[in-house]
């Protein structure tokens, strides 16, 4: 048995490892040629090619991550393919190698694919991303979320909040920060608005070159608005860099705790966290997907190949790959729009595709 699992186990990695590669490959030419409109250009002084290169080799472990169910599948098809074709796996069945042995050989070998892309994606792509666009901001300003910026609310025992982040600098640094105060009441009691900000590590944020307007409330005889200038301004909150860098940043690229964090904020503050918590959901069902596609891939150790060769499979296999990423972002906007259980519209495209997977090893290999 541990013979077999070397063959097996040695033979699908490195054809994973070989398309994952070959996809990687493409997806960075794509980039570079992106990247390379933005080389050159005025508002992009400092940033040529070097940088861009260094830019694009950050983004790989997101793509990775994006790629590697249909990798695994595309890989795994492929050495099922060639080793029903060489007689290989008739070998094996007549040495004992039954279906449920080899479904949970595979499964095995699936929950390492399960495992590498849950650490790829919750680890080395978010950090790898958020370099990346540090990285590029240092050369062409810095990161927004449109012209309006980000914007959060916070509520607190006294009043609650409303946080407007113009942008993120390079050096994570906030800019054009305004804080919108209102009172139990929902009046406005003050605003203030600082040209930069920093975290404090006290749960606060310390405010530069603030300006300060207090409002008397609306049934006082003399309503007034009083303004006052400040070097700095200290501001107790608990919203923290992370959730700033979450309302900047895009959902998907979010690590799984900052994810459930950030929802966790948004709900305690009356915010709708619909969009985070389906990417939250996604991040814990997607790396299941390579378990799903080993198992979509058995059957064909089980084809016979008169009529057909490799290649024609291996296409099919590249088309089931592709029609799961597309279900998987349709699902995404799908459940968005009609406000569908954030776990239900992240698990479904693994369901619907494990439903096809044992129906087609039901039917080609149990029943065949």
């Amino acid at each position: 048995m541990k013979t077999l699992r070397r063959l097996l186990y040695g033979e699908v990695i490195a054809a994973v490892f070989l398309v994952t590669l070959g996809f990687i490959a493409l997806f960075f030419f794509f980039d570079v040629v992106e990247e390379l409109q933005a080389v050159g250009k005025i508002k992009s002084v400092g940033y040529q090619i070097p940088q861009a290169l260094i830019y694009v080799a950050l983004m790989i472990p997101s793509h990775v991550y994006e790629l590697f169910p249909i990798t695994v599948l595309i890989g795994t098809i492929f050495v099922m393919a060639r080793l029903a074709r060489s007689s290989e796996f008739t070998i094996l069945r007549t040495s004992g190698l039954g279906p449920w042995r080899a479904l949970r050989t595979l499964m095995a070998l699936g929950l390492g694919f399960v495992l590498f892309t849950f650490a790829v994606g919750d680890y080395v792509a978010p950090l790898a991303d958020k370099t990346a666009q540090l990285l590029k901001s240092r050369f062409q300003g810095s990161m927004s979320v449109g012209k309006t910026g980000a914007w959060l609310k916070e509520k607190q025992a006294y009043g609650h909040y409303a946080v407007n982040v113009g942008s993120l600098a390079p050096d994570a640094s906030m800019e054009d920060v305004r804080i919108f105060e209102f009172d139990n009441q929902g009046y406005l009691v003050s605003l203030t608005q600082g040209k930069t900000g920093q975290f404090g590590e006290d749960e606060s944020w310390l405010l530069q070159d603030v300006e300060r307007t207090e409002f008397t409330a609306p049934e006082s005889a003399t309503p007034r608005a009083d303004r006052a200038q400040f070097e700095s301004f200290r501001w107790p909150t608990k919203v923290s860099a992370e959730m700033v860098s979450a309302a900047v940043l895009r959902p998907e690229r979010m690590g799984t705790i900052d994810l459930f964090q950030y929802m966790r904020h948004l709900n305690a503050n009356g915010q709708s966290a619909q969009k985070y918590e389906i990417q939250f959901w996604k991040k814990v069902f997607y790396p299941m997907s390579c378990l799903v596609m080993v198992v979509l891939a058995l059957p064909f150790a089980y084809l016979h190949f008169r009529s057909g060769g490799i290649a024609s499979y291996t296409f099919g296999g590249v088309m089931a790959g592709i029609s799961f990423v597309l279900l998987n972002n349709v699902m995404n906007d799908l459940g968005n729009l009609q406000g569908w259980q954030p776990w239900f519209t992240a698990a479904l495209p693994g369901l619907i595709y494990s439903v096809i997977s044992l129906t087609a090893f039901s039917w080609l290999v149990l029943r065949r």
